[in-house]
This record gives C-alpha cells, structure tokens and sequence, in this order.
C-alpha cells in the first residue's frame, strides 16, 4: 500500500470498496455491474485471507458488495436502468 493512499473507514457504497482495493493497486472492471462487483468480492477475499486487511474492515465491505450485488440483480431482473 502506498503512504499517500488513505483507505476510508466507512464503508456504506460500492465506490467506498472499490477505494479500498485500490488502495492496494487492485482495479476491477469487466464491463458488466453484476460482474464488477463479483471479481471486488473475490479480491477482497484475498486481500483478507493473506492477511491484509483486518476482520472488520472485510466483514464491512463484503456487506457492502452483498447489498449491492442484490440490488443488481433486481435490476437486471426488472429491466431498469440506473
């Protein structure tokens, strides 16, 4: 992680996620929403598995890209768009 990088404390949107995996030079984009969110959820696995991030910082997160992986799917489902 580079000192310049700060890695926010609050988790509440899937951009506060994508700033913490870019924290540690991890950037996702697949060109699909559902799919976006899928890969953070994997490499946040990673980073927490090998140590990286802590408990709470995981637990936080990974609640976020539930969250919004259901939301993506009812929309998926019901044709709207953002």
């Amino acid at each position: 992680m580079h000192e310049s990088t700060r890695i926010p404390q609050e988790y509440r949107t899937l951009y506060d996620v994508q700033q913490l995996l870019k924290a540690f030079d991890v950037f996702v984009y697949v060109g699909k929403r559902l799919y976006d969110i899928e890969l953070m959820a994997i490499e946040l696995d990673n980073l927490y598995q090998s140590g990286v991030i802590g408990k709470d910082i995981y637990m936080k997160a990974k609640l976020v890209l539930r969250r919004e992986h259901r939301e993506e799917q009812k929309r998926e489902k019901t044709g709207r768009l953002y």
